[in-house]
């Protein structure tokens, strides 16, 4: 430990008696005159409770007083003609041979430093080291040596109180992230594989220990663990590389360091082996308790990595390894936490989005199974990105769902179709209007008031109620009850149509359809899809029965009309799909066959090609 300052000496020596400037500058007159000063000089400069040396311009002692020769434990006169720097071990850190030799060249007017040395029986000893000139036109330095070990001893227990946990007697955060710093400083890592492993580690349910056995029980559990954890550490020590570091962070968390790390095979052993050190129970006060933990470990090139960044990582696969079950470690995935990256951003930009008009809506044709004419449009909602571009509606409309922001999203999607077909309305006087169909969340209809905000689109932009129809899934729908339901039925009461989008998905009681307000069903895309793998292998096999999809899409259709509900089928992508779904009785289909999702402009040539082919 050294360091090298400019500022005056300490006024301190061991025992803490004062040692006045006037006894320094005492001793430093009776050295300026070698063998000639005065009697009473000399004597103070022998007597001197600072151990202090003269050292002439080529770096070698010429004289010592009694307190320097007792501090090394040898007569004054030994140490005479000895390099002072060796005496002081100044060429032991860079920094401070660097001050000294500036010293005696004269470009520094003073050294001070803190160096650790060993006395000739061995022991050892902290002590300040003081270099300055001589002064006036005696020719010189000044070496002056206190010996602060019972200071440092004192600011050696205080620091590792400070740097430490009182519960399980190890590093603390604190010292962890100083590890972890001076660990990622080149001169640290370029020496060893330059490499740096974390397991960052969290108890299982340790809050429900502390809530039912109390905060002492909880204690002895943190000090089992840290125990436990520190032996996986000490096996897992490498000659080269030494012991993982292992702190507690904080509440039930610890984390084991590790530096010049092999390769993410070394820290996925170290987290199994800690997982499987604290499968084994715990005795506490004759009761067994067993404990499990979550570990997310990370493993990377240390160059280029910063404490901040490590630390993310590892929070993020800690909270990876939590969502995935618990009681496991997982390992650190970049593709998944660029997702996850994306995801925040995309958050944190949705409600601003929304009012910067970064939305638009495309539309997807709902044609009639028998005569192929245009019934309807699905309004599909796309994020404009500035930064990833065009967005579908899975990448955003959950996480709109999760922080509110679907609500005046969902508000802005049913004024923009509404007015839009309105708008189609008009353009096409005398021509049966077409209907849009617009997406609803249920958190719509629990966050909002969804039937006066239909209500009023309806009534600003002059749309029918029955060109309009809402779309909730399956299990939103069948799942209904309170004021989802009152809204339904209001909803329908006053002339918009309900379908209930996935049909098929949910494995729901289909008798409670009957007591639902809903006039469309739309069966779930992976239905029809079956039909094509099914299709093909009756060709090849010469079987014209129907296959298993097709059996329970035609009882579905049966039972939908029966109800008195119309069948819209997604995902039709062939005409052999169109035409077994039109045998069966589907009433609307709707999939890339017939058109993909397309600008509101593209709807307007549709409609008006279908009026140009009228007869």
């Amino acid at each position: 430990m050294s360091g090298t300052s400019e500022g005056p000496a300490p006024a301190a020596d061991l025992d803490g008696s004062a040692v006045t400037q006037g006894d320094v500058e005492m001793a430093r007159s009776a050295s300026r005159t070698g063998r000639a000063e005065p009697p009473a000089y000399r004597s103070a400069f022998t007597a001197a409770p600072l151990a202090m040396a003269v050292v002439d311009p080529e770096g070698t002692v010429v004289s010592a007083n009694d307190t320097l020769g007792a501090l090394f434990g040898t007569p004054p006169g030994a140490l005479t003609g000895r390099a002072a720097a060796d005496l002081a071990d100044l060429a032991g850190d860079p920094r401070a041979w660097r001050a000294y030799r500036e010293v005696l060249s004269g470009r520094r007017s003073r050294l001070r430093c803190t160096r650790r040395l060993k006395r000739p029986d061995g022991e050892f000893l902290w002590a300040q080291i003081t270099v300055e000139p001589l002064g006036g036109e005696q020719a010189g330095l000044l070496l002056s040596v206190a010996d602060i070990s019972a200071r440092h001893e004192l600011q050696a227990r205080l620091r590792h109180l400070q740097m430490h946990d009182p519960v399980t007697r190890l590093p603390n955060r604190a010292l962890f992230f100083e590890r972890l710093t001076a660990a990622l400083e080149p001169e640290s890592y370029e020496a060893g594989t330059g490499r740096i492993g974390l397991c960052y580690l969290d108890l299982d349910g340790f809050k429900a220990v502390n809530d039912t056995l109390g905060h002492r029980a909880g204690d002895r559990l943190l000090a089992a663990v840290a125990e436990r954890l520190t032996r996986c550490a000490e096996e897992a020590a490498q000659p080269r590389a030494g012991t993982p570091l292992v702190a507690r962070l904080g509440g039930d968390e610890f984390a084991l360091l590790v530096e010049g790390s092999t390769g993410t095979d070394q820290l996925a052993d170290l987290a199994e082996s800690a997982l499987t050190a604290l499968r084994e129970p715990v005795d506490l006060s004759g009761r067994r308790l067993s404990v499990t933990a979550s570990v997310g470990v990370v493993e990377r090139h240390a160059a280029g990595t910063t404490p901040t960044a490590l630390m993310q990582a590892a929070d993020t696969t800690l909270y990876w390894a939590k969502a995935d079950g618990k009681a496991r470690w997982t390992l650190f995935d970049p593709e998944r936490n660029a997702h996850r990256m994306t995801r925040q951003a995309l958050a944190a930009t949705l409600r601003p989005a929304i009012e910067r008009g970064e939305f638009a809506l495309e539309y997807q044709p709902l044609v009639g199974m028998e005569d192929g004419r245009l019934r309807g449009v699905e309004a599909l909602i796309r994020w404009n990105h500035p930064q990833f571009g065009v967005l579908a509606p899975n990448r955003f409309i959950a996480l709109a769902e999760e922080d509110g922001s679907i609500v005046p999203l969902g508000r802005w999607v049913l004024r923009t179709a509404c007015e839009q077909a309105r708008r189609w309305q008009l353009d096409r006087p005398g021509e049966p209007p077409i209907f849009v169909s617009v997406n609803v969340a249920v958190r719509q209809v629990w966050d909002s008031d969804l039937v006066a905000d239909v209500a009023r689109t309806l009534a600003e932009t002059g749309l029918a109620p029955e060109l309009l129809q809402l779309e909730l899934t399956e299990s939103a729908v069948m799942g209904s009850a309170g004021r989802p339901l009152q809204a339904l039925k209001a909803l329908s009461d006053m002339g918009v149509h309900i379908a209930i989008d996935d049909f098929g998905t949910g494995y729901s009681n289909l008798a409670y359809l009957s007591r639902l307000p809903v006039s469309v069903l739309k069966l779930d895309g992976s239905f029809v899809r079956g039909f094509q793998y099914e299709a093909r292998g009756a060709e090849r096999d010469g079987d014209d029965t129907s296959p298993a999809d097709e059996v329970i899409v035609e009882a579905m259709v049966q039972l939908a009309h029966r109800l008195g509900l119309t069948v819209t089928a997604e995902c039709v992508e062939t005409s052999d799909q169109a035409r077994r779904l039109r045998r069966i009785g589907c009433d609307t289909g709707q999939g890339w066959l017939y058109s993909r999702p397309v600008p509101p402009e593209r709807i307007s040539e549709l409609l008006l090609q279908a009026v140009a082919g009228k007869p």
